[in-house]
């Protein structure tokens, strides 16, 4: 066997057209991608949050629709597209039960998209469970990286419940526990000073209105337990924060409680074990 009954092989089997098929397709493909990058790069009309949501669910449509297209093209090569269009009623519902899992996840990712339950880069909690920041949101798929590194990949319409900690601010809630010994009122002049480091020093972190006043400043919230857990008194911190500095500004107000407790000599709850001993010596 010759080069040129090779050659002709290839040709009966299509080979070089589905080759060429691909590589178009996958040429297309690259080029939308780059469009639409280049766009929501030179435009911010948009938050840069949702220009990136919005670009990771288009490239997922066209990489979608780019393996439909694919699929179709391939079949017509050995089969009359009329005849299939025209059976198309019975397939379709065949391939309905079959695909119930993908048309059910295809329908979850619009509706986080059209909620707005979400952006590309915020951190979240889903069902109660995982952890992480979203990575990447697809028609089928939500991709979320957890803080140990790990990447877990979600169906769509496995997700139930989404807890978001980035939606414009965030509220930090830090709680304190003292003896039942120490003074409420030495322990509130303490928490007033560490309240006021806290505002003099990460004042960046505090959500602003439009004229650049707090909308909720570090402070005292108050009282909020007389018997935390049978360990002494409960104090509570609050402060309304941009919701990107949650973590660190939560972080920092821990710390500085820390150290304002201690110059204060305010002695902290400790956990106690009383074990009282019922034997008696008598025989």
């Amino acid at each position: 066997m010759d080069w040129s009954e090779v050659w002709s092989l290839i040709i009966e089997s299509n080979a070089v057209s589905i080759l060429s098929y691909a590589v178009i397709l996958f040429i297309t493909v690259m080029v939308f991608r780059k469009v639409i990058h280049s766009f929501f790069k030179r435009t911010d009309f948009i938050e840069e949050r949702k220009e990136r949501t919005l670009e990771s669910m288009f490239n997922s449509i066209i990489s979608y629709s780019a393996i439909i297209i694919f699929i179709f093209l391939v079949v017509s090569l050995y089969a009359d597209v009329n005849r299939l269009l025209a059976g198309a009623g019975v397939l379709g519902i065949i391939l309905g039960f079959g695909a119930q899992n993908l048309i059910k996840d295809f329908f979850a990712g619009l509706f986080l998209l059209y909620e707005k339950q979400l952006h590309k880069g915020d951190f979240i909690t889903l069902n109660n469970t995982f952890h992480g920041t979203v990575e990447d949101i697809g028609l089928r798929f939500l991709k979320l990286r957890e803080w140990s590194g790990r990447l877990l990949t979600i169906s769509n319409g496995q997700i139930t419940s989404i807890e978001n900690y980035n939606f414009e601010y965030m509220r930090v809630i830090e709680k304190v526990t003292t003896n039942f010994r120490e003074d409420p009122r030495d322990v509130f002049n303490a928490l007033e000073a560490a309240c006021t480091r806290l505002n003099e020093e990460f004042s960046e972190y505090l959500k602003k209105d439009l004229k650049e006043d707090p909308i909720e400043a570090f402070q005292v919230y108050g009282m909020t337990s007389l018997n935390d857990q049978y360990r002494g008194y409960q104090y509570t911190i609050t402060g309304v924060v941009h919701d990107l500095a949650y973590w660190t500004a939560a972080k920092e107000t821990r710390r500085v409680i820390a150290e304002t407790m201690f110059d204060h000599n305010i002695a902290m709850a400790e956990q106690r074990v009383e074990m009282n001993d019922y034997s008696s010596d008598e025989e």
